[in-house]
């Protein structure tokens, strides 16, 4: 299978809706909602871009319209070329994009994420659910108008709270609050460490001579 001179040029002969998109490294081209699984999957079967790197999506701001854009990079091993595909959610409040998992499993993980922190939804994937949040968190902390310091929402687990000594924090803290008093130890060879780190315990049998 030999690589087209210009991709974009092929897509087009195929999809005249495509157009090109302006991109600073890989070629680049914007798709419409109806036509994105047609033409990944043309790009993975007929071009050899077989490769998903990443599934993500860009919020261009609550004044922006359309205001949310998917964004999948796809590779070729076979011609060591890059490409990227943008799409525009449709609406700006309840954005959603075609799954690509019925092409690439590894999308599953990729779609979960842009959900979890960006909010896109990605129709008919297997299990769509948050994937670093917890379930019930109300917001998607990418969304530009989620504030860098966080919202404050009550904690989940009442171990989490009970170790935090608080019953709401800005965002989740994985295994606890550090715990690193000045004087007792130099902090310039040491890394904080976790109250409770037993889930990264580790018994190792002695060599024996």
């Amino acid at each position: 299978m030999t690589a087209p001179a210009d991709v974009t040029a092929a897509l087009q002969s195929k999809f005249p809706q495509v157009t090109p998109r302006p991109s600073g490294d890989h070629p680049a081209v914007n798709v419409s909602p109806a036509e994105v699984v047609a033409v990944l999957k043309y790009l993975r079967d007929e071009l050899a871009y077989d490769f998903l790197v990443d599934v993500t999506a860009v919020d261009w701001g609550v004044e922006a319209s359309p205001r949310f854009t998917v964004i999948w990079h796809l590779f070729s091993t076979t011609h060591h070329q890059y490409i990227r595909l943008a799409m525009n959610c449709a609406s700006d409040t309840e954005p959603v994009a075609p799954s690509a998992t019925g092409l690439w499993p590894a999308a599953n993980w990729h779609e979960r994420e842009t959900y979890d922190l960006l909010g896109v939804k990605f129709a008919d994937h297997p299990d769509l659910r948050r994937i670093l949040m917890w379930d019930e968190y109300p917001y998607h902390p990418l969304r530009k108008d989620f504030p860098l310091a966080g919202i404050e929402v009550p904690l989940p687990d009442i171990e989490v709270a009970e170790l935090t000594g608080a019953s709401a924090k800005p965002a989740p803290m994985m295994g606890g609050p550090f715990v690193a008093s000045s004087g007792e130890m130099n902090l310039t060879d040491a890394e904080p460490r976790a109250k409770d780190e037993s889930w990264t315990e580790r018994k190792v049998k002695p060599v024996s001579a």
